[in-house]
């Protein structure tokens, strides 16, 4: 039992985690697609480094906030 509740808990994680790093990914692309004259791959593989950047920095700091949240 202990054990369902703790594979729900990192899901959570996880997902927000993941959520968050995509919606600021897509963001700086949009953002470049529509204010700059970039080409495309330097588009992609800016939103991939700040989509890989975003994840790094969102799974220390979201994993605490939940744990603490999911245990009281």
């Amino acid at each position: 039992m202990a054990e369902d509740y703790l594979k729900k808990e990192l899901r959570v994680i996880y997902l927000l985690s993941f959520g968050f790093s995509l919606v600021l990914g897509v963001g700086f692309f949009l953002l470049t697609s529509l204010t700059g004259d970039y080409n495309i791959l330097t588009r992609y593989g800016g939103a991939s480094w700040v989509f890989l950047l975003a994840l790094i920095i969102a799974l220390p700091t979201v994993t605490p906030v939940m744990k603490r949240k999911y245990r009281g």
